[in-house]
C-alpha cells in the first residue's frame, strides 16, 4: 500500500507514483496512464481499456470470418 499525497503542479493538482509503481507499471515520464473507476475505486493502467474492448470485437470477427480474412490475405 502507498499513501500518496496531493499536491499543486502548475496550475494542475496531482500525485506522485513511488518509482516501484511506475516500474510495476512499466511506464515513465511522459507515457499515458488510465484512470478506471471500479465499484468504489480506482484502478491505473497503461492499457486503454477503449482499445482493448475494440481488439476484443475484432478476435470475434476474426473467428466468424477467418475464411474471408484468409482470401484477402492471398
Amino acid at each position: 500500500m502507498h499513501k500518496l499525497k496531493i499536491r499543486r503542479i502548475g496550475n494542475s493538482l496531482g500525485a506522485i507514483l513511488p518509482a516501484d509503481v511506475l516500474e510495476r507499471l512499466h511506464v515513465g515520464e511522459g507515457e499515458e496512464l488510465f484512470l478506471v473507476e471500479e465499484g468504489d475505486g480506482v484502478k491505473l493502467s497503461p492499457y486503454d481499456p477503449e482499445f482493448e474492448a475494440v481488439l476484443r470485437a475484432f478476435e470475434d470477427g476474426q473467428k466468424k470470418y477467418r475464411n474471408a480474412l484468409r482470401k484477402l490475405a492471398e
